[in-house]
């Protein structure tokens, strides 16, 4: 019965900030090309959501690896759909590269519209590769990070799988930094019977991030076995602290 109360909240707080996204993008829109305002919008949404339970926790830790003033191609495990607004803790505004069946879903689909986000075909490899490096540098130039999960699709037993090269071609191609970042928790916040478990904990932990020096001067296949190994140390890291 909670779970079922939480989700008509989110469904009003969503309608309210989809349209107060809307609002946002044609007013800022002639001087805000990076979206950063719909951008925090998406935070303040984020943290209300969080904030209500308040039995959730969320552990966030390795900010000091952000610098606000720089932008990265942040890559993240994949887990649950919970990963998305989680990411949100990261104090930086990004673009998120998604699959096009996501932008059909209700609301999400909406507020990645909104949120300019980029929309890719998985089924034409060549076609969405094209695109992740033409818009992720689009938006790069505007002053915006871009957030891609590099294993392409979700674990399905937690673990962090084998990456694809889209994010790392992209950090090379626009000479930025790479961002790791490793998430735990976001897997059981909602039930298999799609009850929320209202003593859920979160950690997302930041890692430093992988120099412009070094990602022009690696291979792409190295940079990617590189991050790979932080990653999974750092979640093997987070998991023997929790026990």
């Amino acid at each position: 019965m909670l779970s079922a109360v939480y989700y008509l909240f989110l469904i009003f707080l969503c309608t309210l900030f989809m349209i107060l996204s809307a609002v946002a993008l044609v007013l800022c829109c002639p001087f805000d090309k990076g979206r950063r305002t719909v951008h925090e919008l998406s935070r303040v949404l984020v943290r209300i959501f969080f904030f209500i339970p308040l039995r959730w926790r969320q552990t966030v830790v390795g900010l000091e690896h952000v610098d606000k003033r720089k932008q990265y191609v942040i890559v993240l495990n994949h887990n649950t759909v919970v990963d998305i607004p989680t990411l949100y803790y990261v104090p930086l505004n990004f673009r998120w590269v998604s699959k096009r069946e996501v932008f059909k879903v209700p609301f999400f689909g909406q507020f990645l519209v909104l949120h300019g986000d980029i929309c890719i075909d998985r089924g034409r490899a060549a076609e969405a590769m094209e695109q992740l490096l033409r818009k992720g540098k689009q938006w790069i130039a505007r002053g915006a990070s871009v957030a891609i999960f590099p294993e392409g699709t979700r674990s399905k037993d937690g673990e962090i799988h084998r990456f694809k090269a889209g994010a790392f071609t992209l950090a090379k191609e626009a000479g930025v930094e790479i961002l790791p970042v490793v998430l735990d928790g976001t897997k059981t916040l909602i039930r298999r019977n799609l009850l929320f478990n209202w003593g859920n904990r979160i950690t997302l932990r930041v890692l430093p991030p992988v120099s412009a020096e070094r990602v022009a001067s690696a291979d792409v296949h190295e940079l990617m076995d590189e991050v790979h190994d932080a990653m999974c140390g750092a979640l093997a890291e987070i998991r023997q602290a929790k026990n």
